[in-house]
């Protein structure tokens, strides 16, 4: 971590957290069951998961946008769902999060000065100058010129358009940003502006965030920790490299051996693991650990009991029967440079 963003208490926490789907006598789709873990404040704590994890409904549920059917949520020492309506209104504005497809973010009719000064609109905050006056200068935080302040979504590129997506969610200064696939949708070349625009961000703003992806590459070029998450659960958690670089979750093992490398002895490559067997029914997961359907290392106990987080390393946690057995086989990690450092040196 950044050496001048230390931590000095949770910014969120979680503790058995689970958000279901369905109603009554109909099917329960349990997308987060049980989620435990706390980010502290001016932390980048990476999620990354297969599409189905239940990664971005933490993230909605984290920011208040969910409510979860059970557990604890606390931002900082405040309980949000705790509040009245109207108080946490206004404590969620500290809490905003950005969506990966800019293009349902932001409303056709409007430009982007008035999409900006809009938060600030409904929060009632400050006079229509002052409003004004703050959006022009969110955009150049942004790095975007001021003539598209009066241009509509359909008159910027891709980058662009997230660009004032950031902006935005930037009005009501936020303390914690959770970014749901900010990048994904970008071409690599932004993708890097866009990570360093992040970092960058982070610094002025004093912000917390939360980064959710699928690519491990990215996850691990800007966060401090990550947390990697199956079917509800998270599975293994820990500082963002040690987790990629010396996995201790068959899962996550297999999700780092699909990242392409360039390499130049091919016996050095490392070896795909193709995950064989059905992906389990989000109506009805399998008992034990649920990803023992797909598991190549996968034994009778792994279908009988569901195997506890535990800290197998210092800050190292995985749910694994067998995590020993990976911990053996890995190679001792080097000493790496910070997650920030790295980021604002582009991809």
């Amino acid at each position: 971590m950044n050496s001048t963003m230390q931590p000095v208490g949770p910014a969120i926490s979680v503790e058995n957290l689970h958000v279901s789907f369905g109603r009554k006598n109909q099917a329960v789709i349990k997308a987060v069951d049980g989620v435990t873990f706390a980010m502290q404040k001016g932390e980048i704590f990476g999620i990354i998961g297969e599409s189905g994890s239940g990664k971005s409904t933490l993230g909605r549920a984290m920011v208040g946008l969910l409510r979860p059917s059970g557990g604890e949520l606390m931002h900082g020492d405040v309980s949000p769902l705790a509040l009245p309506s109207s108080e946490f209104n206004r404590h969620r504005r500290k809490y905003q999060i950005i969506a990966q497809d800019p293009n349902a973010a932001f409303d056709p009719r409007m430009t982007m000065l008035q999409s900006l000064c809009e938060p600030l609109h409904i929060a009632r905050e400050g006079r229509r100058a002052d409003r004004i006056a703050k959006a022009f200068a969110m955009l150049e935080r942004v790095a975007l010129p001021p003539e598209m302040a009066n241009r509509y979504p359909h008159e910027l590129s891709g980058g662009q358009k997230q660009r004032a997506n950031i902006a935005r969610a930037l009005m009501l200064e936020p303390r914690v940003l959770v970014c749901d696939e900010v990048v994904a949708a970008l071409d690599v070349s932004i993708q890097a502006d866009m990570l360093n625009l992040f970092a960058r961000l982070r610094e002025e703003f004093n912000l917390t965030y939360v980064f959710i992806s699928h690519d491990l590459r990215v996850v691990s070029h800007i966060s401090d920790r990550v947390a990697v998450m199956y079917f509800g659960k998270i599975v293994e958690f820990g500082p963002a490299r040690d987790v990629i670089d010396r996995p201790l979750h068959p899962y996550t093992e297999a999700l780092r051996s699909a990242e392409p490398e360039v390499i130049q002895d091919r016996a050095k490559a490392r070896k795909r693991i193709v995950l064989q067997g059905e992906i389990p029914s989000a109506v009805n997961p399998p008992s034990g650990c649920r990803f023992h359907t797909r598991c190549p290392r996968a034994r009778d106990v792994c279908r009988a009991d569901e195997p506890k987080q535990r800290e197998l390393l210092p800050g190292r946690h995985v749910a694994c029967h067998f995590a020993e057995e990976l911990m053996a086989q890995a190679e001792p990690l080097a000493v790496q440079p910070s997650r920030i450092s790295e980021a604002s040196a582009g991809l």
